[in-house]
Order: structure tokens, then sequence, then C-alpha cells
């Protein structure tokens, strides 16, 4: 008997399990590695809602964010006057491309990249702002997942749902039948 006992000691070792262990020398345990990889998809969601937190702007902040805002709609809105301008009095709008034509061609080019400019850099920091709110979105998937979780476990569909839980007096009621009218009907035209 002590020689079984040593036996399986050496195989199971003394408190472990030798076989368990020599097993994940050459295959990963599953849940293990599944915890390993919630936890580093968690840090690294943190670690990305760090970087893109910020404080709530101030008064001047707002300020500058609405003066940002001004130069589309006012290339848009007077592009729009200039076709109305065309249609109501065309000797003035030709007289002014006159005056357009007359602008030297570095100064169109400078206009262009000015323009270029200020638009690319709005695209960036639409861009991040972008990126800031998928961050926040993304830190909420584990509580998302929890609360779906909890409202599958209320649905009548999920295993266990009828499960009576000792309860004799729901046992009992839940294995009482009841008349069925259809059936006595059917067994009557039968009998």
């Amino acid at each position: 008997m002590g020689m079984i006992v040593d036996l399986l000691s050496l195989m199971f070792g003394n408190g472990r399990n030798g076989l368990r262990e020599t097993v994940e020398v050459f295959r990963e345990n599953s849940e293990a590695g599944a915890q390993r990889g919630a936890q580093m998809r968690t840090e690294a969601l943190t670690q990305l809602g760090a970087e893109f937190a910020r404080p709530s702007p101030g008064l001047f902040d707002r300020v500058m964010d609405a003066v940002n805002r001004l130069p589309r709609p006012a290339l848009a809105l007077g592009t729009l006057g200039l076709f109305v301008a065309a249609m109501v009095d065309p000797l003035w709008f030709a007289a002014r491309m006159q005056g357009l034509t007359l602008v030297p061609e570095p100064l169109w080019w400078l206009l262009g990249v000015i323009v270029s400019f200020y638009f690319g850099a709005r695209y960036q920091v639409k861009h991040q702002s972008f990126q800031r709110e998928i961050a926040t979105t993304l830190t909420r998937i584990p509580q998302v997942m929890d609360n779906l979780a909890a409202l599958g476990r209320m649905r009548g569909e999920a295993p266990g749902a009828a499960d009576t839980r000792g309860d004799a007096q729901l046992a009992l009621s839940s294995t009482r039948s009841e008349p069925n009218p259809a059936l006595a009907e059917w067994r009557a035209k039968r009998g």
C-alpha cells in the first residue's frame, strides 16, 4: 500500500497536481489564459481611456471652439451668396469676378495652403475627439456585458429558470394538472 501511495504522490505530487502541471507545459490552461486575456483587455482599455481623458473645457476653450466653427458655415453661405448675387445683379457680380482675375497666382496658392491647414487641423481635432469617444464607449463594454448576462438570466428560456429551488408548494403547483377543455372534448368525440 505504501508503494502505491508513493507512486501516486510521484505522479500527482505532494498536495499538487503533477499531471496537470506536466500537461500545462505542453498546452495552456484555457481558463487561466482566458482570465489573463480578460485582464489584459481591461487594463488596455483603462490605459486607453486614461490617455484620452481630459477635463471639461473652460470658457476660453468653448469660445475658441465657437470661433473655429465659423469658417465652414461662412464659406458655404458665402458661396451660396455669390450664386444669389450672380442671379440678382449679374453686372455687379461680373465686376467682382473681374477683380478676382487680378489676384496674383502666389496669393491663390497661399490661400489654398491656409484653407488646407485650417481644415486639416480641424479634421485632426475632430478625429482625436472621436477616438476619445470610442475609448469611453469601449470602457463600458464589461458593464454592458454584465447587464446583458443579468437580463439573459431573467428570461424564462434560460436553463433552470423553472427550478423550484426546493419550494415544496411551488413544485406541487407546477405538477398539478389543470382541466383541458379541448382534450375533454376530443375524448368525448372518440369514446
